[in-house]
């Protein structure tokens, strides 16, 4: 069995760290995020890809395409998906709007129904 590789040399920059961590603070965050978050902060910590793993559910791999992702494009790159492309949206904003106020709303002549605040 071979020796392992040396962790490749990860830093975050100072605002970024900052960031981070007020992220991890307080708010809701979707839990992707805040994993990603977790293994940047863990690689600046000295950590390599394999030992973030054991804590971070998340392949090496994975953990080290964030590092590359945070080199690339800075936190925002490297916590956030891109918006992918795929099918048009079936309602416009304004007809999801009009679904959601009428199903919330009263029904004619009957009690109310819908769970909307």
């Amino acid at each position: 069995m071979g020796k392992a590789r040396p962790p490749k040399l990860f830093h975050l920059k100072a605002q970024d760290k900052k960031e981070l961590r007020q992220m991890l603070s307080g708010g809701i965050q979707q839990v992707r995020v805040v994993l990603r978050a977790l293994a940047l902060l863990q690689l600046d910590a000295g950590l390599s890809g394999p030992k973030v793993s054991r804590t971070v559910p998340f392949a090496a791999q994975a953990i080290r395409t964030i590092a590359k992702r945070y080199q690339q494009g800075g936190p925002e790159r490297a916590l956030f998906e891109r918006k992918r492309t795929g099918h048009a949206e079936l309602l416009q904003a304004s007809d999801k709007q009009r679904i959601i106020a009428m199903v919330c709303s009263q029904p004619p002549g009957g009690e109310r129904v819908g769970r909307c605040a």
